[in-house]
């Protein structure tokens, strides 16, 4: 999406929202630094107040004669002379502009018209294949007296498809030859210094570098009257025009809503100078820059996507719009052709799509993942591992775990002579006993067995924990037995008593099964012993056996030793022990 709006015409809204935001940036950007190489004369109210339009051919002679006897290094008119005026002010002012530094204006239109504009005589032009510039359907020249003027400039304009003027034609191409805009006149025949290098031929984009207040301006009263320092003119390119509504073009720029033609042409003319000068921006990719930055985004939205909540990936979108358009701003003056909405339109790609799609993928996940797991582990087990984003929970590992089996001494017993449904009421309250702890110190159940229970701890999310866990949970399990005893032999019924064997090490834990039916279960040398060790506690007077494992993980518990035990299935005696009674 970012490179389509890079390197393919952009469609209208996207094109609109590029030239907004260069608009921006130059608002921000422009300075009030003030500009020392060119001087605007100004026919303003002011002026016309006291020199009433329209003026003679003679009083504009003594305009441009008195500029450049102050030292003007060119004087260019952003007024068109297509009707001939009084002989000896046309004759002043051809005179001046074939063998003195005045550029003449002459307007070029392109926009196709029923009818062609043409009026005047053109002045100058190279021959030049097409191609060589902006192409015109029609012009406006001066008349013919000025004919044999050395050096004219275009001052038509093609504004954007929202009437602001962004671009200039630096050259236009009409009838086999183009023709440079006034700006590129004046500088072509009176800046002076080194060639100009590095400017299109086609349209240039006005980059407004200054607010129009940072241009030194006088009106056109001072330079008539003499008022006007000879300081303020000598060395100076000077641009000739109006701002009156009355008879001044109006335009609409990225600084104002209705600026004066006369001030497009200086920032043309400045653009121009500080090129020269070697003071332009440096060419920077902003097409890759701002290829590369939304690859690097995506890359790490691959990243965060699955493992982040939506709204965290949203404010980090959020946060990567903002850091953009700071890039944006800063790249904005070294390209003039990348699109700054590209990557925005993909950061709301991805907020309004790839965000809702992720998180309807976790909830499906997180379904699929509650369905198996809350029927074994804890719930703050199970939201931990949706805060994880661990891939895959369920799948089979090796992990250190601690197991706890747990079983009634004498449960046929207890229940041969029961009904049903009492000895079924017994059961259920039984493994409820057993249930409750391993669920409240956060441990997994693993299976019943009957009248027994198998749970562990350190799977699926591994715990260091573990082994004390476990025995927090055997001793709540010992507590609660003790109590449903103490109830039942109230009511007459024979006591209870639970065997608990306990044992840490490595075990596979993960999600077993066929197609048919699957469980989430522990296997392993360590989850076996657990088993023998519950069986071996009939031997010992108390009701809780634990192993070597488990001793040597627990940080929190005492323990007292029983003695070697050689347990079925095992070549080796192991040591056993049971918790310490606290004293």
């Amino acid at each position: 999406m970012t490179a389509a709006m890079q390197w393919l015409p952009a469609p209208t809204a996207s094109g609109y929202a590029d030239e907004w935001l260069r608009d921006r940036f130059i608002n921000l950007r422009a300075s009030d630094v003030p500009e020392q190489r060119i001087l605007v004369v100004d026919i303003d109210e002011t002026t016309l107040a006291e020199y009433p339009w329209p003026w003679s051919r003679d009083r504009l002679a003594d305009l441009v004669e008195t500029l450049m006897a102050n030292g003007a290094r060119g004087v260019a008119l952003d007024i068109l002379l297509e009707k001939p005026g009084q002989p000896g002010g046309d004759a002043r002012l051809a005179m001046l502009a074939r063998h003195g530094p005045l550029v003449l204006a002459q307007l070029f239109d392109f926009e196709r018209q029923p009818v062609p504009l043409r009026g005047g005589v053109l002045i100058g032009g190279q021959p030049a294949p097409a191609g060589t510039g902006v192409p015109a359907y029609g012009y406006l020249g001066n008349h013919a007296g000025m004919a044999q003027a050395a050096q004219a400039g275009n001052i038509g304009v093609a504004p954007d498809a929202d009437g602001t003027l962004r671009q200039l034609p630096m050259f236009t191409w009409y009838a086999g030859r183009h023709y440079p805009t006034l700006a590129r006149a004046l500088f072509d025949c009176c800046a002076g210094g080194a060639p100009l290098v590095g400017v299109d031929a086609g349209l240039m984009r006005i980059p407004y570098q200054r607010h129009w207040s940072a241009y030194s301006a006088a009106n056109a009263a001072e330079v008539l009257d003499g008022s006007l320092p000879p300081a303020r003119v000598a060395g100076r390119l000077v641009l000739v025009g109006s701002s009156a509504l009355s008879i001044g073009d109006r335009l609409s720029t990225p600084l104002g809503a209705s600026t004066a033609g006369l001030l497009v042409h200086a920032a043309a003319l400045d653009t121009l100078l500080q090129r020269q000068a070697g003071l332009a921006p440096a060419p920077w990719p902003g097409r890759w820059l701002a290829l590369g930055y939304c690859a690097a985004l995506v890359l790490l939205l691959h990243y965060t996507l699955p493992r982040r909540a939506a709204a965290a990936n949203a404010l980090l979108l959020g946060a990567s719009a903002m850091l953009w358009l700071a890039l944006a701003y800063l790249i904005a003056p070294h390209d003039p052709r990348f699109s700054a909405s590209g990557p925005l339109l993909t950061h709301l790609f991805l907020l309004g799509v790839a965000v809702p799609f992720q998180w309807q993928l976790s909830q499906r996940e997180s379904r699929q993942l509650l369905g198996t797991l809350r029927q074994y582990v804890a719930r703050e087990v199970v939201d931990e591992l949706l805060r994880s984003g661990m891939k895959e929970p369920l799948a089979p590992k090796q992990l250190q775990v601690t197991t706890l089996v747990a079983d009634m001494e004498g449960y046929t017993t207890q229940v041969e002579s029961l009904p049903v449904e009492d000895a079924a009421r017994l059961t259920t309250e039984f493994l409820d006993c057993l249930t409750r702890p391993v669920l409240e110190k956060h441990g997994t159940l693993d299976k019943y067995t009957g009248d027994g229970m198998m749970a562990f701890w350190g799977a699926p999310l591994p715990n260091p924990d573990h082994a004390d866990l476990a025995l927090d949970a055997a001793g709540l399990i010992l507590r609660e037995v003790q109590l449903m005893s103490e109830r039942r032999q109230r009511e007459g019924k024979p006591a209870l008593k639970v065997r608990i064997g306990i044992e840490s090490g490595l075990a596979m834990a993960g999600d077993y099964g066929t197609s048919f039916r699957s469980i989430y279960t522990a296997v392993g040398d360590s989850v076996n012993t657990a088993a023998r060790l519950e069986q071996a506690a009939r031997d010992y007077p108390c009701q809780l056996v634990v192993g070597e494992g488990t001793v040597a993980r627990a940080r929190r518990h005492q323990f007292t030793l029983l003695g070697e035990r050689l347990l079925r299935g095992k070549e080796k005696p192991i040591q056993v022990y049971t918790l310490r009674e606290p004293a």
